[in-house]
C-alpha cells in the first residue's frame, strides 16, 4: 500500500478553509485498529462544527465528521474484537458503551468523533476497538455510514428511551436524516406516523415510505391540523427536530402522558413552554444527544432482521465535500454520503 493518503482537514473554523490534503497513512497503536474508510455520511452537526456555530473545542488541524463505515486494514497489539476484513461502523461517542455516559451536572457529555475526537473524513482512520460496531450485512458501506448518528438518534429516541409499542402515533418534524430514519423505524415497530414539511413533494416521498398523514406546516397551524387529525388525542411521541419556538407548539399537539424527544435546534436553543400545559398534559420531555454503543449495535442487528434500506438522496465522491456541504445547505430528504468509489 501507499505511505499517503487523503484527508480532509482545517486549520482554522469555517468551509473555505477545508483542504483536501495528502498524509502520511497512520499506523495502529495497542487497542486501536487502522480502518479503510469506503463512506462517510454528513450530518446537519458537521456543518455546524466546521462553522463554528456549534462552539466545541477543536484540535488543529481538524478533520471533520463523525460517521464512516469502511474495512478493518490492520490492528494493533492486543485487539480482539476485530480482524483484518472486517466490515465496521464508527461510534458517535466512542467511550460511550451503555448505561450512563461519563459525565457529571457541571461537565456535559460530548466527547465526540469528528469534534473533541478527530473526524472520519480521510482514506485511513485510526479508532481504539471499543469505538467501532460491526456493519449491518444487509447494507452496502454507503448505507451503513448513515446509522452512527442519525439512525441511532431516531432509535435511541423511539426504541431504546422511547420503548414504542405497537398501535402508537408518531410525528416526524422534516424530513432529513433523523426524521427518516424514525418514519421507518415507528413503521417497522408498527406505529402510525405523521409526518410535517413545508414540502408538498417531499410528503408525497414520505407517504411512499409509509407516513399515514402529511401535514404542510406553511399551510396553516401544523399542531391545530394535527389535533385534527387525531379527534383531539395527540400524538404519542413526537421528534421534535426544530426546537426554538416550535416545542410549544410541539407541547401542543403531543397527547396527554405522551413523550416529545427534542433533538434538533433549528430553529434557536432556548425553550419557554405553558407551565399549565406541561403540568396538566404531563408528557415526558427527554433530549436525545445520539446513543450508545450497545444501542447501535441493537440497531444493526434490527436493520438486518427488518430489512431497513436508509434513504440516501445523492451519493458524493471523497473529492466533492464542497457540492455535498451545499446540498446540506439546501435540505436533503434522508442522507448525503461521500463515497470513496
Amino acid at each position: 500500500m501507499t505511505e499517503t493518503m487523503q484527508r480532509w482537514s482545517m486549520d482554522a473554523l469555517g468551509r473555505e478553509n477545508l483542504k483536501l490534503t495528502q498524509a502520511p497513512v497512520p499506523q495502529p497503536g495497542p487497542g486501536e485498529v487502522r480502518v479503510r474508510v469506503n463512506a462517510v455520511s454528513l450530518n446537519y452537526r458537521d456543518k455546524m462544527v466546521v462553522e463554528g456555530t456549534m462552539p466545541i473545542p477543536l484540535s488543529f488541524p481538524f478533520t471533520p465528521a463523525s460517521d464512516m463505515a469502511g474495512v478493518v486494514d490492520c490492528v494493533g497489539e492486543g485487539v480482539t474484537r476485530f480482524q483484518p476484513g472486517a466490515r465496521v461502523i464508527s461510534t458517535f461517542f466512542p467511550e460511550w458503551i451503555d448505561g450512563k455516559p461519563q459525565a457529571d451536572a457541571r461537565n456535559l457529555p460530548y466527547k465526540t468523533s469528528g469534534g473533541y475526537f478527530q473526524g472520519m473524513l480521510a482514506e485511513y482512520v485510526i479508532v481504539k476497538e471499543d469505538a467501532l460496531v460491526a456493519s449491518p450485512e444487509t447494507l452496502d458501506d454507503a448505507e451503513a455510514s448513515t446509522l452512527p448518528c442519525a439512525g441511532l438518534t431516531a432509535w435511541f429516541a423511539l426504541v431504546e428511551r422511547g420503548q414504542l409499542r405497537p398501535g402508537q402515533s408518531v410525528l416526524v418534524q422534516g424530513t432529513g436524516g433523523v426524521a427518516i430514519f424514525a418514519l421507518q423505524i415507528a413503521k417497522a415497530h408498527g406505529a402510525e406516523v405523521f409526518v410535517t414539511s413545508g414540502s408538498d413533494e417531499k410528503l408525497a416521498l414520505a407517504k411512499k415510505l409509509g407516513a399515514s398523514q402529511g401535514i404542510n406546516r406553511l399551510k396553516g397551524d401544523w399542531a391545530e391540523n394535527t389535533l385534527a387529525l387525531t379527534q383531539d388525542r395527540g400524538i404519542d411521541h413526537i421528534i421534535e427536530t426544530v426546537g426554538g419556538e416550535n416545542l410549544k407548539h410541539s407541547l401542543r399537539a403531543v397527547a396527554v402522558h405522551g413523550r416529545i424527544s427534542v433533538i434538533g435546534v433549528l430553529a434557536g436553543t432556548e425553550i419557554t413552554l405553558s407551565a399549565g400545559e406541561l403540568l396538566l398534559k404531563s408528557p415526558v420531555i427527554q433530549g436525545i444527544g445520539v446513543g450508545h454503543r450497545r444501542a447501535l449495535e441493537d440497531f444493526v442487528r434490527a436493520v438486518d432482521v427488518t430489512g431497513l434500506k436508509p434513504v440516501i438522496e445523492h451519493r458524493y465522491r471523497f473529492n466533492e465535500l464542497e457540492q455535498a456541504f451545499e446540498h446540506l445547505d439546501r435540505g436533503a430528504f434522508g442522507k448525503i454520503v461521500l463515497t470513496r468509489e
